[in-house]
């Protein structure tokens, strides 16, 4: 058998993830707060990108309706970006025409950088602009500066401080080669070898940094942080010292018989003392903790018309980026050499920017009109009349891939009349009725939240009984599928939810 080469002509079609694809893919799976900071750091990086003065960006027509500003919205004033691209044959694939593009790209403003800056009569004084919260160290060191320690307490006393957790307890970090729980067992030890103090000397530097504020702070445990706050508040008794030290599981799972019968007391006396321990703080360093809140914006807004839901994009806080005048300016001037290709090069960047977010603001409005479609009951009515939805659905609706939807409802957000939702949210798996009908899980879960709700707090419903409940409302799931609702709605079981006092 002869060996021999042959040429064959093949045409096939395969997707390339050009970078350019690659990044329209990326900027539409960001949240909303991901593409202020990536718009923040590309005009910062990139000197041809510009962002519009105050008053440029208002060009809408005075008498458009809603439907036309939504769809102003959805494609800003980046027109001229997509005529700066021209295919010229297989080599010129990609490139812009610069004759073409400064001819039609209409400067808006001045030729300079625009500035946004404020006059120093309208800005905040300095001090207004200084703050920092003080956390958990600076607070204990601040007493610790106050306070009677000798120079070899305060070292101690320092470790002590520097090794605390966000929740104040005092716990050390494993090092190599020591055992895992090593550390959280007996983290004094470990004080005492890098102090150089003996185990009682620390273990006397400790206490007073437990009588530090907040109470129960430096603790190593739940126990000892329990402790320290019965002690201080004077609520020492046998029985809650008893509770605390030996029951504390059956304190978590309300199994007040089993701790009456080990300290041979009455029902009614743990009850009293159970009381006495929920007003203490099982975390003291919770209230120094830095973890701020994140504020949700939505990404669309939709308004209810008359009979009609109009959609309109948030663009507030999206900058309309345009291509920089002064550089522009320097391309017509035929300006040659490395700084024309650098300029290229940027410019190319910028274009590409532009009309990423063009397409990915134009895609989350197509995707959000599609839920307001299949959603209407649920925008008139709420929660109970959401309906059964899928990614296909949408996809089909607007003829676009069930991958792009799903990217685009991640992390976006919508202002309804029935509140802010994660778009995510409306694409729902469909629940039986009896009769046939279909019901989406959403609703099932607001269905389960009312029933909890409306319990006797002295006598909760046992996930069974929920069940039966629900087929009352000819709804018709196992009770599996009950707890597993339970769990995602945060609500604890029957025997965790009874209330004793």
């Amino acid at each position: 058998m002869g060996l021999e080469l042959k040429q064959h002509l093949k045409m096939t079609q395969q997707l390339v993830m050009t970078p350019q694809l690659q990044q329209a893919i990326k900027l539409l799976q960001l949240s909303r707060m991901e593409l202020v900071d990536l718009i923040r750091t590309e005009v910062t990086e990139n000197p041809l990108l510009e962002e519009p003065g105050e008053g440029e960006e208002e060009s809408r027509a005075e008498g458009a309706s809603p439907a036309e500003q939504a769809q102003e919205e959805a494609a800003p004033q980046h027109k001229e970006a997509e005529k700066a691209q021209e295919v010229k044959g297989e080599e010129g694939a990609n490139e812009i025409d610069w004759d073409q593009y400064l001819d039609h790209y209409q400067l808006q403003g001045h030729t300079a950088p625009s500035n946004r800056g404020l006059s120093d009569e309208e800005l905040p004084g300095y001090e207004a602009t200084l703050t920092k919260k003080t956390d958990l160290v600076d607070h204990l060191t601040w007493q610790l500066r106050l306070s009677h320690f000798s120079p070899d307490e305060e070292k101690v006393a320092m470790l002590v401080i520097g090794n605390l957790d966000q929740d104040g307890y005092f716990k050390m970090p494993t090092v190599e080669g020591e055992a895992e729980d090593a550390a959280r067992r007996d983290p004094l030890v470990r004080v005492s070898f890098e102090s150089g103090m003996g185990l009682e000397f620390c273990e006397g530097v400790l206490k007073k940094v437990q009588a530090l504020d907040p109470v129960g702070v430096a603790a190593r445990d739940l126990r000892e942080c329990l402790l320290i706050q019965v002690r201080v508040l004077n609520a020492d008794t046998p029985e809650i010292v008893a509770i605390i030290e030996r029951h504390l599981k059956h304190l978590e799972s309300k199994n007040y018989a089993a701790v009456a019968k080990d300290l041979k007391i009455s029902i009614d006396e743990v009850v009293k003392a159970v009381k006495v321990i929920s007003h203490l703080e099982p975390k003291p360093g919770r209230a120094f903790s830095g973890e701020e809140p994140q504020y949700i914006t939505p990404d669309v807004y939709v308004h209810k018309m008359g009979d009609k839901y109009i959609t309109v994009l948030n663009d507030d806080g999206l900058s309309k980026l345009r291509i920089s005048g002064m550089y522009r300016s320097a391309l017509k001037n035929g300006q040659a050499g490395e700084a024309k290709e650098y300029i290229q090069d940027k410019l190319r960047s910028a274009v590409w920017l532009i009309r990423s977010i063009h397409q990915r603001q134009r895609t989350i409005y197509k995707v959000t009109e599609s839920i307001v479609k299949f959603q209407k009951d649920f925008l008139d009515k709420g929660i109970a009349y959401l309906k059964p939805l899928i990614l296909r659905d949408v996809a089909e609706d607007i003829g676009m891939h069930e991958s792009t939807v799903s990217r685009v409802t991640t992390n976006k957000y919508v202002h309804t009349p029935q509140g802010i939702y994660e778009l995510k949210f409306f694409f729902n798996s469909a629940i039986n009725k009896t009769g046939g009908d279909e019901i989406a899980s959403e609703a099932v879960k607001n269905h389960i939240k009312q029933i909890v709700a409306a319990e006797d707090p002295k006598h909760p419903h046992s996930d069974q009984k929920i069940v039966e409940l629900l087929k009352g409302q000819n709804i018709e799931i196992a009770r599996r599928t009950v707890a597993k609702y339970r769990e995602v709605l945060g609500i604890l079981p029957s025997s965790k939810r009874k209330k004793f006092f």
